[in-house]
């Protein structure tokens, strides 16, 4: 994850002072790659030894550190395509002007999740899907939708899946698990209650934890052994939380994807699925 990306998805948690430097970085990275720490603090009235300080807070040992890592990540920067807007959507706007926006949030949104998590704890997350005795999928709202269509796809690869839309149930389920079962809970806020107590009580059984969740420090994520994390602009987009659950399936997407390369037979699981709808097609046009 680019370190622009990283101080992007921190900056509401951040002190007031750091968050001044971050918001200037995002905003002119070009700018602050020609300043040095004096220069910087001048620029946005703060003093050199917070600029520092701001530096090693990310984990960089000097401020000319955190300088080639923006560097770096400005040469790798992901670029819309062409004609697509990436903001907030006004009332006044007309269609075409919404559709840009629209398509601008969602696929930045998507790249930013992806670039968010990194190979090792992607592959972490495989080897504990791939090895659970039953994998249970928690959310509510939009993320039980994204909970619901991942179980179908884990089904359709033969796992042992738990799911319900009714958070009763699903606490009721979570008294079930055990240390052989893994719990996959999607929250973009980390702070959805049913999912919390859920989680909580599957951690006391000794289950291991897959908290799907924000970047931003919140209680489900320090409830969770693995951690994956999906970026939304939902500041801007809050109707309907439509860029978090883009996130969401393009990590569930993803991880199916990967689950289905690493299993032998996978393919044979998808056929023999597709095969028993098809029946059922011809059934229906008949």
């Amino acid at each position: 994850m680019s370190v622009l990306s990283r101080i992007s998805a921190e900056l509401d948690g951040m002190a007031p002072g750091d968050r001044a430097i971050g918001r200037y970085i995002i905003g002119n990275p070009d700018q602050m790659l020609r300043l040095s720490t004096a220069a910087l603090a001048a620029e946005i009235g703060r003093s050199q030894s917070s600029v520092v300080k701001f530096s090693q807070k990310l984990g960089y040992a000097s401020y000319q550190e955190l300088k080639l890592a923006v560097s770096e990540a400005k040469a790798q920067d992901w670029q819309v395509p062409a004609g697509v807007i990436h903001g907030s959507i006004e009332v006044g706007d007309g269609f075409p002007v919404i559709l840009k926006k629209l398509i601008g949030s969602k696929l930045l949104s998507m790249q930013q999740t992806v670039a968010a998590n990194s190979e090792r704890i992607l592959s972490r997350t495989l080897d504990l899907l791939d090895g659970a005795r039953r994998i249970h999928l928690v959310g509510v709202g939009a993320s039980s939708l994204v909970a619901r269509d991942f179980s179908y796809k884990l089904m359709k690869l033969g796992r042992n899946v738990l799911h319900d839309s009714d958070s009763h149930i699903q606490m009721a389920n979570a008294s079930t698990l055990g240390p052989d079962d893994v719990l996959f809970a999607l929250s973009y806020s980390g702070a959805s209650i049913e999912t919390l107590r859920i989680a909580e009580l599957a951690s006391k059984r000794g289950t291991t934890v897959i908290a799907v969740t924000g970047l931003h420090d919140n209680p489900l994520s320090r409830v969770a052994d693995i951690r994956l994390y999906t970026l939304a602009d939902e500041e801007r987009a809050r109707s309907s939380s439509i860029t978090a659950r883009d996130a969401q399936l393009t990590l569930t997407d993803l991880l199916f994807i990967l689950l289905v390369q690493k299993q032998p037979d996978a393919n044979d699981y998808v056929h023999n699925s597709e095969a028993a709808v098809t029946v059922l097609k011809a059934e229906r046009s008949s």
